[in-house]
């Protein structure tokens, strides 16, 4: 996390984009699930998405790979960061709010830390980061609650299915340096949905029945927005946001990506959280502050002049 840029006001602009954009996918996903199976929605979300960005790798020109090992790892890159995570994520949203699901869902960065440590040599786990992820877990265990603790419910295993997914997004950041770091990411992203659309669409069709476009217009309208928007648009916009504010900047859309989704719930579904969940999610934000670095390395960087 040392690749800090100076945030241009365009950058700023895209990133809170971003969030929005992402903040608002927790709530279409949960509309096209009043109609349909968890598991149709993850093929809808990556069938469409994969569509579109293979389009836009087209009019690129961007070479595709023939090479099966790299089809193989799109595979393996698909389960980790689409099918595992949308589905767990999905399934977990029939049980619990959509903007609890998004703090959970902000835990990834914190799985990302713990799992870079284990598998990099060059992301040692300093005191910093180990203070960052505990209060980050910290912010978790907060967040999921006392009483989910002591009584185990279906309400608490959609937590933890949320959770799961979020530790799968971290293992697919693993997967994707090892395997997929000298590929365009374009083409990563476009191979990737077909590797994760190869899985969800036989899998719902198998589980949930037919895959359809007989549905209601809003339901649409969710599937519109989820796979089109929050998906493809959302990978190119990363992908521009990333060039322009660097990796670490973009630690701040994490943390823009709950209150739109907590927000825009609560104004359409009617749903409320608890105050252990807004207690676990400031602990969460604190623990992605610290992971970020920005205040601390500048306390580092003023303290020679106090002792002067």
């Amino acid at each position: 996390m040392t690749d800090q840029k100076t945030i241009s006001g365009r950058a700023w602009a895209e990133m809170l984009l971003l969030g929005a954009i992402w903040g608002g996918s927790f709530l279409s996903i949960r509309v096209a699930l009043d109609e349909i199976g968890p598991l149709t929605a993850v093929a809808h979300r990556t069938g469409w998405a994969m569509l579109v960005l293979w389009g836009v790798v087209a009019l690129r020109g961007i070479s595709v790979p023939r090479d099966l090992r790299i089809w193989g790892a799109f595979m393996v890159m698909g389960l980790l960061n689409n099918v595992i995570p949308f589905g767990l994520m999905a399934w977990g949203q029939l049980h619990i709010a959509s903007g609890l699901t998004s703090i959970f869902n902000a835990a990834t960065a914190i799985f990302g830390v713990l799992a870079a440590s284990l598998f990099f040599a060059d992301e040692r786990m300093t005191p910093r980061r180990a203070l960052g992820v505990a209060l980050g877990f910290a912010g978790v265990a907060t967040a999921i609650g006392i009483d989910s603790l002591r009584s185990f419910d279906l309400q608490s295993l959609a937590q933890l299915a949320v959770l799961a997914g979020a530790a799968s997004y971290a293992l697919a950041g693993v997967w994707a340096r090892k395997h997929l770091g000298g590929l365009h990411p374009l083409l990563a992203a476009a191979g990737m949905l077909t590797g994760s659309s190869l899985i969800t669409l036989p899998l719902a069709w198998t589980v949930e029945g037919p895959i359809t476009l007989a549905l209601a217009p809003d339901t649409l309208l969710a599937i519109g927005y989820y796979a089109i928007v929050a998906t493809a648009g959302a990978y190119l916009l990363y992908y521009r946001v990333l060039q322009m504010a660097g990796s670490s900047n973009l630690m701040i859309v994490t943390l823009l990506i709950p209150p739109v989704a907590i927000t825009l719930g609560a104004w359409v579904r009617g749903e409320t959280l608890g105050p252990q969940a807004y207690a676990g999610f400031a602990l969460l934000a604190l623990g992605l502050v610290v992971l970020d670095g920005r205040i601390w390395n500048r306390k580092k960087a003023r303290a020679p002049h106090n002792q002067a």
